[in-house]
């Protein structure tokens, strides 16, 4: 019986779409992820991913009516980072608003364009993550994604690009409806930065699918903005070949319903992945993290560290699964996520797992809920600190793991910064 009505919600939301007109492959990969959609339906409250979040948002055929979000003078963030510009407005490419991309290495084209062409690597990507990221978990929405994505980028990256490409998400409509896909592939020896920004749309679906090839790195940092009517579902797929790197973080403040997926698939021998958030939340805020990483070669490193701040009734969730199939020896999984609550109405959901297969690993999670600690916060003010200054600085201690998963010391004081401002505004 769920399982029926799941699919008849899938059509109904079907039905309810424009797809962009596409041709060949682009067309052939759609019509494919809507096949994988209808059949397996939109998620509802008992589906066991989805028990802590509810779909309801993104299962509406008509997106919310969110008011355009006013920063108030805001510096745009990684103003001080050198970076290429990408501006997409309500999910739809702004070139007279973007950089024009340079720098030897670097290849960038809008995904219509290579939609249109009949040979080009896209065409063995687009999709095609997404799919193999949909066992053995459910993804309806990224099917979707594939599915209706309006815009998006495709990236080639053949050398070790110092300018971060950085993605610029507005919001134009106050009942907007956004979907973007970007494709990414970083090729041997490679090494690129991705940043993202914006509140994007009233509702925002964005897919990444990244393909890492051996020894190459791809670094993944973005900020989802402050606007507080905000709703978004982000997944980011990827591929890890042998040696190769993947460090992503997070930073959420705000909004009324986010989830991040992350799907990562070890496939190359000695392959690091890290993957960080932390997010700040008040009243009517839900946020969830979840992540699946499957480890099915040998000596690879998986790591997550996921800090969450909750007050006034905000919600976070963490779901985290780690998978180390048989022969995936020497594997190194650590999982830790954590929730400061700062309020007795707050609270904080989460279901680590891990699922092992393979005798010579060493696996790890963690999963902790607590307050303030108030004999920091006495040491603190018996040395004249203010107590609203004391708990910002206790909080920045709390979320400085996570940080600090970042490579770069002008993007993690670039975000540093922001926090500290953006605690010092809540508290005037």
């Amino acid at each position: 019986m769920a399982q029926a009505k799941a699919i008849e919600a899938a059509a109904a939301r079907i039905d309810g779409l424009a797809l962009p007109p596409s041709r060949g492959w682009g067309r052939a990969a759609r019509e494919k992820a809507l096949a994988r959609l209808r059949a397996m339906g939109l998620p509802g409250r008992r589906d066991e991913y989805w028990r802590f979040t509810d779909p309801a948002p993104f299962n509406d055929s008509q997106p919310p009516q969110v008011p355009l979000f006013d920063a108030h003078g805001d510096t745009p963030i990684f103003g001080r980072v050198a970076r290429t510009r990408l501006v997409f407005v309500d999910g739809i490419f702004h070139p007279e608003a973007s950089d024009v991309p340079d720098g030897a290495g670097l290849e960038i084209m809008r995904l219509s364009e290579a939609m249109a062409t009949d040979i080009h690597w896209a065409r063995d990507l687009y999709g095609t993550l997404e799919a193999a990221g949909q066992m053995p978990v459910k993804r309806p929405f990224a099917a979707l994604n594939t599915a209706a994505a309006s815009d998006g980028m495709v990236i080639r990256v053949t050398g070790k690009i110092e300018r971060p490409v950085a993605f610029v998400y507005l919001q134009g409509a106050e009942q907007g409806d956004a979907s973007l896909h970007h494709l990414i592939r970083v090729e041997p020896g490679a090494e690129l930065t991705v940043l993202e920004s914006g509140p994007g749309a009233a509702r925002f679906n964005k897919c990444i699918e990244v393909d890492v090839a051996e020894g190459g790195r791809f670094h993944h940092v973005r900020a989802q903005g402050r606007a507080p009517e905000r709703r978004a579902i982000t997944h980011v797929f990827a591929r890890m070949a042998a040696q190769s790197v993947l460090k992503s973080f997070t930073m959420t403040v705000n909004g009324r319903m986010t989830r991040n997926e992350f799907v990562i698939d070890f496939q190359g021998d000695n392959a690091v992945a890290h993957v960080a958030g932390a997010a700040l939340g008040e009243a009517g805020f839900h946020h969830d993290d979840t992540v699946f990483v499957t480890h099915d070669a040998l000596a690879c490193e998986s790591r997550q560290v996921f800090k969450k701040v909750l007050r006034n009734g905000a919600t976070g969730v963490f779901q985290g699964k780690i998978l180390v199939r048989e022969g995936a020896q020497k594997t190194d999984g650590y999982q830790k996520s954590q929730a400061l609550l700062l309020d007795g109405d707050s609270q904080f959901l989460a279901k680590p797992e891990l699922e092992i297969y393979a005798d010579d690993v060493a696996c790890s999670h963690g999963s902790t809920t607590g307050a303030l600690d108030e004999g920091a916060l006495f040491y603190l003010r018996s040395r004249g600190v203010p107590r609203d200054e004391a708990a910002d600085l206790l909080v920045l201690a709390f979320l400085a793991e996570a940080i600090d998963e970042i490579d770069s010391d002008i993007i993690r004081g670039e975000l540093l910064n922001r926090l500290e401002s953006w605690l010092v505004g809540q508290r005037g």
